[in-house]
C-alpha cells in the first residue's frame, strides 16, 4: 500500500518508489509535519523536539508544558489564530470579526484511485494511484478542512488539494488559502524561481531562502508572464545531475502566491496557494471552497531528474484528449505572415505553399471576424467577415483541405472591443468599476466569466464558427491582464477565482463538444503556461517572442517542469520582428524542433534554397517526432552560465538519441567547446548517423563530443544517435 496509518501513534506514512512522506495526528489534535525526501522506513516522530522557547505560546490543551508551542513545530496546515506567527497556508475570518481557526484531527479515509476536483483540473489516474482524506474541524466554528493527497507512487508524485467547508452556522470569509505546505525541520535551501515578462518569459532565477519571507505570485488575473506557478526547493549543492531538491506546480490559471521563509530556528517553511490579494471568499452554511490542486515532486538524483518526473506526470496524467499521445501537426501560422492585412486568397495561398513544403495544416490568426482590421475594435463579435475573405469560411475551408493541408483558427473568447456590437448591447457584460473610467490594456477590456450568461453567449457564437467548416485546430488567445475587479453579480472577492473557473468550465464545454479539435492555448504567448490550461489545451504557445536565440533561454526556462509536447515552437522570419536578430535557417530549425513545430512566416517570400531547406526540416522532424514528443529530454549546458546552449532527446528504450548545440557566442581563436551527453546505455555502442562514428554510451557521456570551431554567428549542430551491434565498433 502506498499510504499506510499506524492507529496507536496516528502517523501517516506515503510511500512513492523513491520518496517518503509522513505526517502525525498528535495527542493533541494537531496534524504536525514529520518527514518528506528520499524513501525511508519506519516512524520519523523522533525529529519533532520541544523546548521552552520565549514568546512562542502554548495551546490551552499543553497545560503547564511551555515546551509545546504551534510557533516551533512543523505543520501540515498551518492556520492563523492558533499561535503560529510564521506564514499561513490558513486565514480566515469569522462571523464577530475575529481571525482565528483551530484546526485538529477529525477523521480521515483511504481509498483507491485519485481524487477528482470539482469544476477544477487536477492530475488524474487510474487504481495504481491512491487518495488519503484527512479531515480538520475548528470546534468553536465548525469550520472543516479537508486535506486531499493523491498518491501516484510510481510516478513519485503526490498532490495536494484542500477543500474548505463552512459547517456552521454563520457566514466566514476564505481570506487565504494555500494546497500545499512543506515544513523543514533543517537544512539550508535555495528557491529556483522562474520570472520574466511578455516576450521573455521562465527566467531562471536561484535564490537563497534566508530569514524573512520570499514571495512570488500573480495578481494579474492569470498565472502570467511575470512569474510561473512552479517552483523548486532545493538543497544548496544540488546541481543538475546531484543533489536533493522539492517541486511545487500549481495546477490553476489564475492568480497564486508562493512564499518561502526561514523561521528564528532556522525551519524552512515553503508555501504554494491562492493569491491572498483580491480574494475575500465568503462561504455560507454548508458552502466549501476548493483550492486548487499542487503538483509535489522529490529527486534526491538533481534538477533533471525531477524534471522527468513532471514531464512524465504532465504527460500521462494532467493533458487529455485526442491529441495526448498523437504527433502534432506542422503548421504555419498566418500572425507574421500577414498580421491583420489578409484575404481568403491570400490564406489559401499560404495553403497552398504550406502544402508544397511538407506541412500540415495553415492557421488564420487575428483579424477574420467582425469589424477587425487592427487590434482596437471587434473582439466579442463572433461572426465571420465574408466580405474581408471574398467567401464564406466553409467555402475558404473547402479550398484549403483541397489543397492537402488542414485548418486552423485563432479566437480570444475572453475579451470585448468598445467598438463592438457585443459590448454596445452589453456594457455591464465587462469587467470594469461603475462609476470609472475602466484601464485599457491592448484597447479592449475582459468580459465577466464568472457570470454564467456571458459565457454561454459567447459558447454559443464560437460554436458557430466550429460548424461551419471542417476545422480542425483552435489557437485559444488572451491578450491583457485583469484590472479595475467588479462585477455586476458576483461578490467582488470571488470574481477572480471564479472567472478561472468559468474559463475551465468553457473549455470543458468546447473539448467535450468538438473532442476531436485541438486546442492551443494562449495569453500573449507564455502568459498563461501552466498545468491548469494543460488539461485542457495540451499545448500551449510558449512565447510571442520567436527569436531563436531568446527562445533558448525560455524554453530551458519552461523545460524543468514542462514537457516538450506541451511546448509551441516555431521558425519565424528574419529579421526577427520582436528583435531585429538575424540567425540562420538552420539554427531556427533547430531550436524550434524543442517542442511541437511549425512555422511564422510568409512562404511566398522565401527564396528556392530555402523551401529546400525547409523541406528537409519538415522530413527531419516527422521523422524524430515521436522521440522529442516521448523522449527523456536533458538540459547538456546553462545557457545562462555558458558559451553553448546543449540539449537532448533519449528515446524510453535508450536506442536513439537526437542532441541540438547553438554557440551563442563567437570570439576570435574560440576554444573547442565539448557537451557531454547523458541517459544513454553506458555499455552500448551508439553511431553518429551522419559521420557513421561509433562509440561506447560511456564515452559519449563522460568524454563528450568535441563541438568544431567555425566562423558563423549563432551556429548551430543537430547529431542524431542510433545504438547499434558492439562488433561493430
Amino acid at each position: 500500500m502506498a499510504i499506510n496509518f499506524q492507529e496507536e501513534k496516528r502517523i501517516f506514512t506515503i510511500q512513492t518508489t523513491h520518496s517518503t512522506y509522513q505526517m502525525m495526528a498528535d495527542k493533541h489534535g494537531f496534524l504536525l509535519h514529520l518527514y518528506y525526501g528520499k524513501r525511508v522506513e519506519g516512524e520519523l516522530d523522533y525529529l519533532l523536539t520541544h523546548y521552552d522557547r520565549g514568546f512562542s505560546g502554548n495551546p490551552y490543551d499543553a497545560g503547564e508544558d511551555r515546551t509545546y508551542s504551534m510557533d516551533t513545530l512543523p505543520q501540515e496546515y498551518p492556520s492563523l489564530g492558533n499561535g503560529d506567527y510564521r506564514n499561513a497556508a490558513l486565514v480566515i475570518c469569522n462571523h464577530d470579526g475575529s481571525r482565528s481557526c483551530d484546526l485538529r484531527y477529525k477523521s480521515h479515509r483511504i481509498e483507491k484511485g485519485k481524487y477528482g476536483l470539482k469544476g477544477l483540473p487536477a492530475v488524474y489516474a487510474g487504481e495504481e494511484a491512491q487518495t488519503l482524506e484527512i479531515v480538520l474541524e475548528d470546534s468553536v466554528t465548525k469550520v472543516q478542512v479537508v486535506l486531499l493527497y493523491g498518491v501516484l507512487p510510481e510516478e513519485d508524485i503526490i498532490t495536494r488539494s484542500v477543500k474548505i467547508i463552512n459547517q456552521g452556522e454563520h457566514k466566514i470569509v476564505v481570506e487565504k488559502a494555500a494546497s500545499a505546505c512543506l515544513d523543514f525541520v533543517n537544512g539550508n535551501y535555495d528557491l529556483l524561481s522562474f520570472y520574466g515578462r511578455h516576450a521573455m518569459e521562465r527566467n531562471l532565477q536561484r535564490t537563497s531562502i534566508g530569514h524573512g519571507t520570499q514571495v512570488l505570485g500573480s495578481r494579474r488575473g492569470t498565472s502570467s508572464h511575470q512569474y510561473n506557478p512552479a517552483v523548486i526547493v532545493a538543497e544548496k549543492d544540488t546541481t543538475e545531475d546531484a543533489g536533493s531538491c522539492y517541486g511545487m506546480v500549481f495546477v490553476y490559471s489564475g492568480n497564486f502566491q508562493f512564499e518561502a521563509e526561514q523561521d528564528q530556528f532556522n525551519q524552512t517553511r515553503a508555501l504554494m496557494g491562492l493569491q491572498r490579494e483580491y480574494f475575500s471568499y465568503p462561504l455560507e452554511q454548508k458552502e466549501e471552497l476548493i483550492v486548487p490542486e499542487t503538483i509535489l515532486a522529490y529527486s534526491g538524483e538533481g534538477l533533471g531528474h525531477l524534471s522527468h518526473l513532471y514531464h512524465r506526470c504532465i504527460r500521462e496524467h494532467v493533458c487529455r484528449g485526442a491529441y495526448k499521445n498523437q504527433i502534432r501537426p506542422i503548421l504555419v501560422n498566418s500572425w507574421e505572415a500577414s498580421y491583420f492585412d489578409f484575404t481568403g486568397e491570400t490564406i489559401c495561398k499560404l495553403a497552398r505553399d504550406a502544402a508544397e513544403l511538407g506541412m500540415d495544416m495553415v492557421v488564420m490568426d487575428d483579424g477574420w471576424f467582425g469589424k477587425r482590421d487592427d487590434d482596437n475594435s471587434g473582439l466579442g463579435d463572433w461572426y465571420v467577415n465574408e466580405r474581408k475573405l471574398g467567401c464564406t469560411l466553409g467555402e475558404m475551408i473547402e479550398k484549403i483541405n483541397a489543397a492537402g493541408v488542414k485548418f486552423g483558427i485563432w479566437i480570444e473568447p475572453e475579451m470585448v472591443s468598445e467598438d463592438s456590437d457585443l459590448y454596445r448591447a452589453h456594457p455591464d457584460w465587462a469587467i470594469k468599476i461603475p462609476g470609472r473610467k475602466p484601464n485599457r490594456s491592448r484597447n479592449q477590456l475582459v468580459l465577466d466569466f464568472s457570470r454564467e450568461e456571458v459565457r454561454e453567449h459567447i459558447f454559443e457564437q464560437i460554436c458557430k464558427i466550429l460548424e461551419q467548416g471542417n476545422i480542425e485546430y483552435v489557437k485559444w488567445d488572451m491578450n491583457r491582464s485583469l484590472s479595475d475587479i467588479y462585477s455586476a453579480t458576483t461578490d467582488c472577492g470571488k470574481v477572480m477565482y471564479d472567472y478561472v473557473l468559468g474559463l475551465y468550465d468553457f473549455l470543458e464545454k468546447l473539448n467535450q463538444r468538438y473532442p476531436q479539435i485541438l486546442i492551443e492555448g494562449c495569453s500573449g504567448g507564455g502568459g498563461r503556461f501552466d498545468a491548469g490550461m494543460m488539461y485542457y489545451t495540451p499545448q500551449i504557445w510558449c512565447s510571442d517572442n520567436t527569436d531563436a536565440m531568446d527562445r533558448i533561454r525560455i524554453q530551458y526556462g519552461t523545460s524543468f517542469f514542462y514537457p516538450a509536447s506541451t511546448v509551441g515552437s516555431h521558425v519565424s522570419a528574419v529579421p526577427n520582428h520582436q528583435t531585429g536578430r538575424k540567425t540562420a535557417l538552420f539554427t531556427r530549425g533547430t531550436v524550434a524542433m524543442a517542442g511541437t513545430f511549425g512555422y511564422e512566416l510568409d512562404l511566398g517570400k522565401l527564396s528556392r534554397e530555402e523551401k529546400e531547406e525547409i523541406k528537409l526540416q519538415i522530413q527531419e522532424y516527422k521523422k524524430n517526432a515521436e522521440l522529442i514528443q516521448k523522449g527523456t529530454y536533458y538540459r547538456l549546458s546553462n545557457p545562462y552560465q555558458e558559451e553553448q546552449a546543449a540539449w537532448m532527446f533519449v528515446s524510453e528504450n535508450q536506442e536513439q538519441a537526437l542532441i541540438s548545440v547553438v554557440m551563442q557566442e563567437i570570439h576570435g581563436n574560440m576554444p573547442v567547446t565539448y557537451v557531454k551527453l547523458k541517459g544513454l546505455k553506458p555499455d552500448a555502442v551508439y553511431e553518429n548517423v551522419e559521420s557513421k562514428e561509433k562509440r561506447f554510451g560511456s564515452a559519449w557521456m563522460n568524454a563528450g563530443i568535441p563541438i568544431p570551431v567555425e566562423m558563423e554567428e549563432y551556429r548551430a549542430y543537430r547529431i542524431e544517435l542510433q545504438e547499434c551491434r558492439r562488433e561493430n565498433i
